[in-house]
């Protein structure tokens, strides 16, 4: 390594705790920003990762998430929260919905497929915090989902690739009690994304 921070900026998406996920890669001593999802690709530093924030109600279903598309095509890893994740979801060929039952405040979910690179080091069964109308319930093909609960499916998924993740809860917020340490697996990923970028 070059001894230099690692650079994964935050894409606001008008989640109500945007700055939350900011102050997080902050407190892991990442050269982070938060960016407009309208800012064009041409003008992004070079990044190790990105993060595509929470949203409006329906922003996840509707598209209206600026230049996320673009994006996501970025050989970077990619990590999509709420509305991100279910943009995500989408723009790979999954499906997302209104959520049959929506979920608010503090919720448990379980670990699927041994949880995945963001799950590390975390319980199998555990709590996050909530704040969906909508939800993933049609996984891409190419991923698998990472968490459920009892009321959606597909709290958590993966690719199999290991560069992209979707969180359907909020981990930036207290009340995710291992939030910290799913930050950490994503700066780790993105930390091994660097090493495989500079190799011979």
């Amino acid at each position: 390594m070059d001894g230099k921070p690692l650079v994964i900026d935050v894409v606001d998406n008008g989640g109500q705790w945007t700055h939350r996920e900011w102050r997080m890669l902050r407190y892991l001593k990442v050269d982070t920003q938060i960016i407009d999802n309208t800012t064009p690709v041409d003008e992004l530093r070079q990044l190790d990762g990105i993060i595509l924030s929470g949203g409006a109600a329906r922003v996840g279903l509707t598209g209206e998430l600026g230049n996320c598309a673009a994006y996501l095509d970025l050989d970077i890893p990619i990590l999509g929260i709420c509305a991100g994740h279910q943009f995500m979801a989408r723009h790979y060929g999954g499906d997302a919905r209104e959520s049959l039952i929506p979920e608010f405040g503090a919720m448990q979910i379980e670990l699927q497929n041994e949880g995945g690179k963001i799950f590390a080091n975390t319980a199998a069964t555990q709590t996050v915090w909530e704040s969906h109308n909508d939800e993933v319930h049609v996984v891409p093909e190419g991923f698998f989902v990472t968490a459920k609960s009892p009321s959606c499916l597909v709290q958590g998924m993966e690719n199999e690739k290991g560069d992209r993740f979707g969180l359907q809860f909020h981990p930036e917020v207290n009340d995710s009690e291992f939030g910290k340490v799913m930050f950490e697996n994503f700066v780790e990923v993105c930390r091994e994304y660097r090493k495989e970028a500079k190799s011979p």
